[in-house]
């Protein structure tokens, strides 16, 4: 079985994907140590709330270098709601701008939409030959969010492979999920999607290796 760490800075809802890659047959550990956020097949970085406290909260476990190491040796992450947001280079907020990890270019911000918080069951839009929809490409998938990344292209880097970006549709299009590398993200929660949620991690639990 495959080890993960679920990153615990501080964030809510860290249980609930506790317990759904352990579901998905890894075995779980929900802590901030850096020697286990190392040592772990897969980092699990969640997140609700606000940006800016997550970034606060991430900073204090020293994340920005953990995860940075993680990618350097292509060590797997995946990012999940805010924990997807802070992967950005920037967030803004009420007109407050707060640097992200970083590992991404671009801007998170409000959503183009009548009605907020985007609450609900939505489909994605996966690129062709996409892992991480792999046999859930036209299933629906849980989003509880206010804010998101409405205009990107990522270039190819170096450290990399050129991503794949899943788009949905509320108001405007945002990037609901991408596959960079060793990097995942997902805007929707897997961990509350149901069954399409637990074929989504466990296609993550298949890259780690």
């Amino acid at each position: 079985m495959p080890s993960v760490v679920v990153l615990d800075y501080g964030s809510g809802n860290l249980r609930s994907a506790q317990r759904a890659l352990e579901h998905a047959g890894a075995t779980v550990e929900v802590t901030a140590d850096p020697d286990a956020v190392m040592a772990a097949d897969g980092l699990v970085v969640p997140g609700v709330g606000a940006f800016a406290a997550c970034m606060e909260g991430l900073r204090a476990v020293d994340a920005p270098k953990l995860v940075g190491r993680r990618l350097a040796g292509a060590r797997p992450v995946l990012g999940i709601c805010v924990g997807m947001q802070v992967l950005f280079e920037t967030g803004v907020e009420h007109g407050i701008e707060t640097p992200g990890l970083a590992e991404w270019p671009g801007v998170v911000e409000r959503l183009h939409a009548d009605v907020l918080p985007h609450m609900g069951w939505n489909t994605v839009a996966a690129p062709e030959g996409s892992r991480m929809f792999d046999g859930i490409r036209d299933e629906y998938f849980y989003f509880v969010h206010s804010y998101g990344v409405l205009d990107w292209l990522l270039p190819p880097s170096d450290r990399m492979t050129a991503p794949g970006v899943t788009w949905t549709t509320y108001g405007a299009p945002f990037v609901s999920a991408v596959e960079n590398g060793p990097l995942w993200a997902t805007q929707f929660h897997p961990e509350k999607s149901g069954d399409a949620g637990a074929q989504l991690l466990r296609n993550w639990l298949g890259t780690l290796g």
